[in-house]
């Protein structure tokens, strides 16, 4: 399938590694240009050298109002438009609400969902020039939440409420604002948890498989959620809006 990418322009919040820079190579494979941030400076050179000169590999926290305007200017200033946004920036939080700290909760807010919300805002004028489109990368969680999940699931459940008001207010316009809810996918932080249980990767998926009792019985590939993300940012997913598309192996116990 043809998925119309030749040319087109997109940006990528946390995408220097894992997740979001198996996405930027993807869409740098299908003929786009992208634009990824991070704040390592190491994995920012590393991420340069791999989607090559065309690209923009720009250092900013996305907590940071003033760096994430400056990545989203020097986007606009390199490329001159866009066709697409990826919320990606984010990492796992989990304590008992019990004893968790107003501070853990704001950071985690910031992150996850303010952060996003501040890159919609933005972008949306540039996007409804080119009918394009957001995704907003969150977690089977936002749907169902356990014990000691908190903040991460608040956070998650928020950017899923974002989604669907986002859709139907920008819908109108033009552009399309999808979620994609992520199981036990392959990831940089997953990668830095094996290294400090001393263990292989191949190792620590496995065993994070087993004791979720993932159906398929393995944790999902890098290039498989890259897959569905560039699908649903590719005008070959024009009717497909508000909506949180879940990629977990069957893992969730929700449909």
């Amino acid at each position: 399938m043809n998925l119309e990418l030749n040319d087109r322009v997109y940006l990528i919040t946390g995408g220097t590694d894992g997740l979001g820079l198996t996405l930027a190579q993807r869409l740098v494979d299908e003929g786009a240009r992208v634009a990824v941030c991070g704040r390592d400076a190491e994995r920012l050179k590393r991420a340069q050298e791999q989607l090559g000169t065309e690209s923009l590999c720009f250092k900013a926290d996305v907590t940071n109002e003033s760096e994430l305007d400056g990545f989203i200017d020097a986007t606009f200033s390199k490329f001159d438009r866009l066709d697409g946004a990826v919320n990606n920036a984010g990492r796992t939080a989990g304590t008992p609400v019990a004893t968790s700290d107003d501070k853990q909760w704001r950071e985690d807010l910031e992150l996850k969902v303010i952060s996003a919300l501040h890159v919609s805002r933005r972008v949306l004028p540039a996007l409804e020039e080119t009918s394009g489109a957001i995704v907003n990368v969150l977690a089977i969680m936002a749907r169902t939440p356990g014990a000691n999940s908190t903040p991460t699931t608040a956070s998650r459940a928020a950017g899923l409420a974002l989604t669907k008001a986002m859709a139907n207010e920008v819908g109108p316009r033009g552009v399309r604002v999808n979620a994609i809810l992520i199981g036990l996918i392959e990831s940089g932080q997953w990668v830095r948890r094996a290294n400090d249980a001393n263990v292989t990767v191949e190792e620590y998926y496995d065993t994070m498989a087993k004791g979720s009792k993932i159906p398929l019985g393995r944790v999902g590939r890098a290039a498989e959620f890259a897959d569905l993300a560039t699908f649903l940012l590719s005008p070959r997913a024009s009717y497909i809006t508000g909506v949180g598309v879940s990629i977990d192996g069957g893992l969730s116990p929700v449909i």
